[in-house]
Formats: C-alpha cells, sequence, structure tokens
C-alpha cells in the first residue's frame, strides 16, 4: 500500500500541473483587468502602470510561471514559517505580500496576499459546511443501512420521501423558506449569520450554535439525501449476494451479518462519494453562504468573480481541484482497509 500511495503522490504532481495550466488558460479567456474597481478619476497612465506592476502586461508564458511558483514554492514557505514557534505565536499575518524579497499570490481586488485571506475565511466555512458534512454522514449512513435491511416498510417509504424532498428543494428555496419560519415569524434563529462572533466561553459557544443551527439544517438536508440513497443501494446489491446466505446458513446472528459483513463491503461505493465530497467542506457551500451572509470561501469566490480577481478565482479553484486529487487518493487507499481483496501491488 506504501508503494501504492508513493506512486500516486508522485503522479499527481504531473496532473496537478495540467490541471493548473488548464484553470489559467481558461481563466484568461474572460476577459479581466485588474483596475476594474478603480476610480474613473484616475488617468489612464496610471492605470497601466499599475497594471504592469501587477504583471497583467506580461505574456501569458511569464505570468503562469509566476503564478506556479508563487503558488507551490513561495506559499508552501509561507506555510512552514508560520508553523513555526515564533511565527505561530502571532498567527497569520495579513498583508504580507512579499516574503523574504518574494512576491506572493496578490489578490486584485484586496491587494493583500490570497492565501491569507483563505486562511481568514476557512474557520467560517468549516464552522457551517464541515458541521453539516459530519452531522449528514452520521444521520445518513444508519437511515441507509436500516432502509435496505427492511426494504418497502414504513421506514424505507419514509426515507425515500425525504431523500426526494432533499433532492428537489435547492438551497435556495429551502435557506429562504426556513428564514421565513424560523426568524421572520417564530423569531427561533438570527437570519444573518455573524462572522464576527468569536467563541470564548461557553455562552458564546450557544450563541454560534444558535446561528449554525438553520444553514446546517439547509445542507444536511441536501447531503443526507444524496448520501443515504447511496448507503441504500449499496446495501440491497450486497444483502443477495451469496455469501451473506452462507454467512446466515453458517449460524451467524443477523447483527454481525449485516453490520460487519454486509456493511463493510456496501462502504466502498459510499466512501468513494463521502471522500469526493469532502473538498466540497474547503470550498464552501455558495448558495448557502450567499443565503445566510456566512462570509466563507463560497461567497469568497462569489464576491473575486464579481470583482474580476483573477488570482484570487484561479488559486481557489485550484486548491479545489488539489483537494479532489489529495481525497480520491485517500479513498482509494481505505478500498484495502474495508475489503482486504483488494491488493495493490
Amino acid at each position: 500500500m506504501l508503494t501504492f500511495a508513493i506512486r500516486r503522490l508522485v503522479l499527481s504532481v504531473p496532473t496537478l500541473l495540467f490541471i493548473s495550466l488548464v484553470i489559467f488558460l481558461l481563466l484568461q479567456l474572460a476577459p479581466n483587468d485588474p483596475m476594474a474597481q478603480m476610480p474613473l478619476t484616475v488617468p489612464p497612465e496610471v492605470r497601466e502602470k499599475m497594471r504592469e506592476a501587477m504583471g497583467h502586461g506580461q505574456p501569458i508564458h511569464i505570468q503562469y510561471f509566476k503564478w506556479v511558483l508563487q503558488f507551490f514554492w513561495i506559499e508552501p514557505k509561507v506555510f512552514i514559517d508560520w508553523l513555526t514557534a515564533d511565527s505561530f505565536l502571532l498567527g497569520w499575518l495579513p498583508d504580507t505580500s512579499l516574503y523574504n524579497g518574494e512576491l506572493r499570490v496578490i489578490s486584485w481586488q484586496t491587494r493583500s496576499p490570497v492565501m491569507d485571506i483563505v486562511v481568514q475565511r476557512i474557520p467560517q466555512t468549516l464552522w457551517v459546511v464541515g458541521t453539516a458534512y459530519v452531522l449528514a454522514i452520521v444521520i445518513a449512513v444508519p437511515i441507509g443501512i436500516y432502509s435496505a435491511y427492511r426494504q418497502y416498510s414504513w421506514f424505507d417509504q419514509m426515507g425515500t420521501f425525504v431523500s426526494m424532498v432533499g433532492f428537489s428543494i435547492p438551497p435556495f428555496f429551502s435557506g429562504v423558506l426556513v428564514i421565513v419560519i424560523f426568524s421572520v415569524q417564530l423569531g427561533w434563529f438570527p437570519s444573518i449569520y455573524d462572522t464576527t462572533h468569536k467563541v470564548v466561553d461557553w455562552e458564546s459557544f450557544l450563541k454560534q450554535l444558535n446561528q449554525m443551527i438553520m444553514p446546517v439544517m439547509v445542507l444536511t438536508l441536501q447531503i443526507t439525501a444524496q448520501l443515504s440513497r447511496f448507503m441504500r443501494a449499496s446495501m440491497l446489491d450486497n444483502l443477495n449476494q451469496d455469501y451473506v446466505r452462507t454467512a446466515r446458513a453458517k449460524g451467524l446472528g443477523e447483527p454481525n451479518v449485516v453490520l460487519v459483513h454486509v456493511l463493510r463491503n456496501s462502504m466502498i461505493p459510499v466512501v468513494t462519494v463521502i471522500a469526493l465530497g469532502v473538498p466540497s467542506i474547503f470550498g464552501g457551500a455558495i448558495i448557502t453562504e450567499q443565503v445566510f451572509k456566512v462570509n466563507g470561501i463560497g461567497q469568497l469566490l462569489i464576491t473575486s468573480i464579481e470583482a474580476n480577481d483573477l488570482p484570487m478565482v484561479q488559486t481557489l479553484t485550484f486548491v479545489f481541484a488539489v483537494l479532489i486529487v489529495m481525497f480520491n487518493l485517500i479513498a482509494d487507499l481505505l478500498y484495502g482497509v474495508l475489503d482486504p481483496r483488494i491488493r495493490y501491488d
């Protein structure tokens, strides 16, 4: 397994380089101008000098090489330096556009390093999207298992109905609906997520949970609907296999048959769905964050697109690609843990 993991990591380097080139070229085709948000009173010659200072007037291959160098070399060095004792105590320092004389990836919109802004936004996204994803897994897996074991029962019918509702109702509708019911009509929860709130004690933690309930509720319904259907279908495929009948014929108890033999084999396709969905936690829920005004990664991507902030958009997009490649590898490694018959030689 270790040899397979190393081989996949080595192969992921040219894969990510190719993805970065595709992302860079596609975004270069879009009309973009780092001075688009500048006041009209700025003279044209000043605008042109500022464009050149940001590297906008250079050839495409030079811009791509500089961006790759900044992303793969300069930013990791900044991160490693942040993990050291002195820098860690100070936290992630914003507006450090230069690192040992080397220019970092700079946002056209905020004129500050892109990764500093991303690190500042990640906690808000993890509070909402991360909690919703974990909660959805905890709910969806048992529902899928029991629905398959009790196929066509009232529980299975109810689970199917809830899944259809979760698939059918988009987040921009369900988000507004829960705001109208629980915030406007009942007044139980705040309609706008307070991103400036900090958890320092038990009371502030309860307030944080209170403002998380509605966005987490919307996201959990959507993710649970997907995962429970995958879990149910995978369980049904394995419940009728010969090895299940053999296990029962040997006298094994039903909980042992279902929760050990069937569940272990059924988790293989579900692990793929879960692992490939993990990058969405860091990518944020764009629609839900917009509805509830969560100042997370998803909202950052939307505002960057609207502002033609090319470095921010291409960096965020490439970060998502890196996460997908990484968790795809993790899913492949978990296959061998779940099914000993899988070999990586």
